[in-house]
């Protein structure tokens, strides 16, 4: 367990120290380094594997909306930026909805553990996109009015979907992130 929290605060410090610069009054710094995304989609993979073995106490007490992780490239090119970032933020927000409804039905410590962190990982990818300077994101009144998304009733493909969109959508929308094109940190 130290292990996997140690994890994620090394990912919460390189967020940390990419935003601060001893003695410099500048704008936060892009976050444009892909290992930060490569080590969410690791952690998240772990909780995929670790929902995966789990045979009590793991289940989803009710169909959630997620994100379509599906990914057409021909209209994604298409998308401005901002409509990008929306799409993303939208999907992650829905990530986190569902997972807040996840974790107080399982009841497998360590699986529990893994949606914590799952979380909280899910809390630093929008800081890296505000890093971005994406616009702030406000949450739809409407789940049922969002387009881009459909329903699950299984923890497994919750976890599923969130790495395959991670893998995906943020995966792109990171790549091509403005402020990560003219100087790469």
């Amino acid at each position: 367990m130290l292990r996997k929290t140690g994890k994620g605060l090394f990912a919460l410090l390189l967020i940390v120290l990419e935003w601060t610069c001893p003695g410099l009054l500048s704008p936060v710094r892009p976050i444009c380094d892909p290992r930060v995304l490569k080590h969410f989609i690791q952690e998240a993979q772990d909780a995929e594997v670790a929902m995966r073995s789990c045979r009590e106490g793991c289940g989803l007490s009710q169909t959630v909306s997620v994100p379509q992780t599906t990914v057409n490239y021909d209209d994604w090119e298409k998308k401005d930026g901002l409509e990008k970032a929306q799409e993303v933020q939208t999907g992650l927000w829905l990530l986190q909805q569902a997972l807040d409804l996840l974790g107080p039905s399982v009841t497998n410590t360590a699986l529990n553990n893994h949606i914590d962190n799952t979380v909280r990982n899910l809390v630093s990818i929008n800081a890296v996109l505000h890093s971005l300077n994406f616009q702030e994101y406000t949450p739809p009144t409407n789940v049922t009015s969002l387009d881009g998304t459909w329903r699950v009733s299984s923890a497994t493909e919750l976890l599923q979907v969130h790495v395959n969109f991670l893998r995906g959508k943020v995966g792109l929308l990171l790549s091509g992130a403005p402020a990560c094109q003219h100087n790469v940190s």
